[in-house]
Formats: structure tokens, sequence, C-alpha cells
């Protein structure tokens, strides 16, 4: 599988200067941002990707439309890869206003709100992190999945942190 850290956002430009949560509710991609999406799509191409999962916040469906689009993939709507919900930036927008702006995309089994409030616990963030973990070591074809996710998942999930546009692979049956 291949996590991949969605591009850089409104937030990142400014939380990464000054470490203060600038206030942004589910910020989209910078031109950077877009930019770093077109190099993963880039870099992936002969990755031989059959399935593409993204969280459902905004940064990381413009992320990964830019993949898709490139690779003639199709995108799966995943709320478990979501971000570790801490950041006015991870308040999401609801599944309603999602499905107007990707009509292509299903959002139906998505609640109107799908984001938990703002305290979520490392305990809870690891919890999901271990049940997507398990679910995709089931899955029959996991070496051919990439998902667009954030750099507090990624984490919780591998132990390593992940710059805005980077990917890594990743074996959900090892660890």
């Amino acid at each position: 599988m291949i996590l991949i850290r969605h591009g850089q956002s409104e937030f990142n430009v400014v939380y990464s200067v000054t470490r203060q949560d600038p206030g942004i509710p589910d910020p989209r991609l910078t031109e950077e941002g877009r930019r770093q999406a077109t190099a993963v799509a880039d870099a992936l191409a002969d990755a031989d990707i059959a399935e593409l999962v993204a969280s459902p916040y905004t940064r990381a469906l413009e992320t990964a439309a830019i993949i898709a689009e490139r690779l003639a993939l199709p995108i799966r709507i995943d709320p478990e890869v979501r971000e570790h919900c801490r950041f006015q930036c991870d308040i999401g927008t609801h599944r309603s206003e999602l499905a107007t702006r990707w009509p292509a995309l299903d959002f139906g089994h998505l609640p109107e709100r799908w984001w938990p409030e703002l305290d979520e616990t490392d305990a809870q963030l690891i919890g999901r992190c271990r049940a997507f973990r398990s679910r995709m070591a089931d899955h029959p074809d996991w070496r051919r999945v990439a998902v667009v996710s954030h750099w507090g998942f990624i984490r919780g999930l591998t132990g390593q942190a992940v710059t805005n546009g980077q990917h890594l692979r990743f074996d959900p049956r090892e660890g």
C-alpha cells in the first residue's frame, strides 16, 4: 500500500511558520499543494495502483482528485483515514456540501457531520489506525491501494512523520 500525505494547505503555510492554529476550517490546497499532488501522481505513474482511498477533508480530496485525474483512478472516501482532530483545520465540511462540490464521488455512507469534536484523544487515533491496518491487511489487493491522508494519521499508523506531498510504502500485515 502507498500512503500519501495531502499537498500543502492554507493551514500548513501559516502553521509551519508560527506553530499557531490560524483558525481555518477545512482548508484548501495552495498552489504549492497542487504542485505537490501533481508530483506525487507523476512519481506513482508506474506503481500499478488500482484503488485510491481519500480522507473527506478538502485538502485530501483536492490532492486525490489531482492524482486520480492523472492516473485515471476512482476515488473511494474513507473517514477512518481522516486527520487527528485537534486544530480548526480538522473541522470538516458537511457531507451535503462535499457531495455538491464533488458530484462524481460517493459520500452517501458518511453522516452529515462526519468529523469528531476537536478533542480526539491519542487513544482514539490509535484505535482508528489499528482498525484501518486490520481491515487493509485483509484486503485482497492491498498492494495496489494508495491512501491520501494526513500527518497525524500516517504517523499514528507508521510512526513516521511525513511532509506535505510525501508518499511512502506501507505493509499493513507488519507491526
